[in-house]
């Protein structure tokens, strides 16, 4: 079996390699053309032990194709035993791949005799060769000898394919072209073997001194391209957590075989440690997609969630519809007590106006009884009395004095106790209105604002306190609270209790029913799963009665063969000794019959079988359907 070909070159070859050889680091160079050769068997690694048994089943199959064969070596492609040994190369040999015809000569569009193009050429060598570590010195350039040209450009050969097999012994003359060849040099067709004799002539140097730039070209592109991160090195150690690429899935499976190769090599026939760790890899690799993919499936769970219950609740429209109609009640009720406070607040300025009117009075009244006072007081000044109706009038004053005195005493305790009165008054005042406005406040929670449910239509239960009057009994405007107003309340909360009651009654029914549909529904279910599991086991019978009769068919079929052939050699025999096994062929003959008729008995056996599987699996199916239509219709009933 030939091995698949590997576009990163010499770094990955075909060839088996024990494992202490160090692996080389990948390069995409060129592809591998070397195919695969004789091998000898693989030499397990020392102190193995008995269970590395050397494995004689993993011999190459011998390639005569003369395109992949080495000419260099006597055992090319042989498994290196130790790690001196050198290993093959992709060198295709000189049969390789041939340079083009002197039809096709391509002409070199360099201008390699221009002396300023040579040494632009000879100073980018001389530092790729200082830079890669061969030491040489820009006279040696210019004075070029024949053994120097070949060391640099077996180094510079051997830095694009450190595995291309020089011969020491071989003449460079013999190595030069093909090793062009194998590299694709374009311009190979123009080099002539004799120009290596004396490389530094005006005739040769240019093409000789343009190879070597060549070769620093193509090595500085391939140290580039090793030192890039593209997907084409197969790098696994490079290669990033997440990938896409189809070379990256190449260099895992390159990994996997060149591991998984190894241990069948050391005896290994389960390769669970490879499996495992290709599989941690992929693992590694999926595992944000995993958990993109978790997170999207509790989205999905959260809205599908969010979904179920936007359809099992109620429309929208209905809650604001319904909202709608609390707010236009309580529009209506606040209008309602807006107007009460409006009026009162009327009703207090009257009685503000009302006291500022009164006090004006009073005060007009005290300006008179002033007046009247000085008056009097120029009266008595201007009339000549004795002084016994002075003294007579001086004691009446001072009677009078007293008993005013007497009298202001009685009027500041009067108004004190008045005041004291009215505070009382203001006080109790304000502690009613604050017991009406809650009593309006109850009202208006109870929806108990005029007009009220029959039988109270006639009966407003609102309140009204005016402070401002005189009249005891007009205080409090609105129907009688001991005939009225208290026993249409107690009628009231008697309906609400007997409402309550009825609708705490109907909701233990309505569980009740609730409770037995649940049941029910239970049973059905129970019910649906037994005849599941009847279908299940149908299901099974039916796969055994096929498959043994597919087995007996088989076993009939083959035994029809059998009698068959017996038939035909029967026959044969007959033909050959003669009438004395007619008797045998016409047995044969009917056993064969028979086994037609068991065969056709069978077969009419299972599909009479099958058809009735098939018709009670759809009796089954109707009553399962029809039952479960039933129990929607009940439930849709119910609710």
């Amino acid at each position: 079996m030939l091995p698949v070909q590997d576009i990163h070159g010499n770094a990955r070859s075909g060839i088996p390699m024990p494992a202490t050889v160090k692996k080389a680091p990948p390069s995409s160079a060129r592809m591998s053309l070397s195919g695969p050769a004789l091998r000898a068997p693989y030499v397990p690694p020392m102190g193995s032990g008995p269970s590395s048994n050397p494995r004689h089943s993993v011999y190459r199959s011998q390639n005569a194709n003369p395109l992949l064969q080495s000419t260099s070596k006597p055992n090319y492609g042989r498994t290196p035993l130790h790690n001196s040994t050198r290993r093959g190369s992709i060198w295709t040999g000189n049969a390789a791949i041939s340079a083009p015809s002197g039809s096709q000569t391509l002409k070199d569009p360099r201008p390699i005799r221009e002396r300023a193009y040579q040494s632009k050429m000879r100073q980018e060598i001389f530092s790729w060769l200082h830079a890669t570590g061969y030491e040489i010195s820009m006279q040696t350039l210019t004075n070029i000898t024949g053994k120097d040209y070949r060391a640099m450009f077996q180094h510079l050969v051997n830095l694009i394919d450190p595995c291309y097999p020089f011969e020491p012994k071989v003449r460079f003359e013999d190595e030069f072209q093909p090793a062009l060849r194998a590299l694709r040099y374009p311009f190979v067709s123009q080099m002539d073997n004799k120009w290596l004799a004396a490389p530094g002539s005006m005739h040769s140097w240019p093409a000789l001194l343009a190879v070597l730039h060549w070769l620093v070209d193509i090595g500085k592109a391939r140290l580039q391209y090793l030192e890039s991160e593209d997907p084409t090195l197969q790098n696994v150690e490079r290669m990033p957590e997440e990938f896409h690429e189809p070379m990256h899935h190449q260099a895992l499976a390159f990994e996997y075989f060149s591991e998984a190769y190894i241990a069948f090599f050391h005896g290994a026939d389960v390769f669970t440690e490879q499996d495992k760790a290709l599989e941690v890899r992929y693992a590694k690799k999926n595992e944000r997609v995993l958990n993109d993919l978790e997170e999207q499936k509790e989205q999905l769970a959260q809205l599908q969630a969010e979904l179920a219950q936007l359809q099992t609740s109620g429309a929208p429209l209905e809650k604001l519809q319904k909202a709608h109609g609390y707010l236009v009640s309580d529009r209506a009720k606040f209008h309602d007590v807006l107007q009460r406070f409006e009026s009162r607040k009327k009703h207090l300025i009257d009685t503000i106006a009302h006291e500022k009117a009164e006090l004006n009075m009073r005060t007009t009244n005290l300006e008179q009884l002033k007046s009247e006072h000085n008056k009097l007081l120029d009266t008595v000044k201007a009339q000549n009395l004795t002084p016994e109706e002075v003294a007579r009038m001086n004691s009446d004053h001072e009677t009078l004095s007293r008993n005013l005195e007497e009298l202001k005493h009685k009027i500041s305790e009067t108004q004190k106790a008045v005041m004291s009165l009215e505070v009382m008054m203001t006080n109790r005042g304000a502690a009613a209105e604050e017991a009406l406005d809650l009593y309006t406040n109850l009202l208006s929670s109870l929806g108990l604002f005029p007009p009220l449910p029959p039988p109270f239509e006639n009966v407003d239960l609102t309140l009204q306190l005016n402070l401002a009057t005189t009249n005891v009994s007009q205080l409090l405007i609105g129907e009688d609270i001991r005939k009225v107003i208290k026993p249409t309340l107690s009628a009231v909360a008697e309906l609400k209790r007997t409402k309550r009651a009825e609708v705490e009654s109907e909701r233990i029914k309505v569980d009740n029913d609730l409770d037995q549909l649940t049941l029910e529904c239970e049973n059905v279910y129970e019910e649906v799963r037994e005849v599941e599991k009847k279908v299940v086991v149908l299901n099974e019978q039916a796969d055994e009665l096929r498959d043994a009769a597919q087995q007996e068919s088989m076993v009939s079929n083959a035994e029809a063969a059998r009698l068959e052939r017996e038939l035909a050699h029967a026959r044969t025999a007959a033909l050959s000794s003669g009438m004395g096994v007619k008797s045998r062929l016409q047995a044969l003959q009917f056993d064969y019959r028979e086994q037609q008729a068991k065969i056709a008995r069978l077969k009419d056996e299972t599909i009479r079988a099958i058809a009735k599987n098939s018709n009670e699996i759809a009796l089954f199916k109707e009553e399962v359907s029809s039952r479960l239509r039933k129990l929607r219709d009940f439930v849709e009933e119910g609710g």
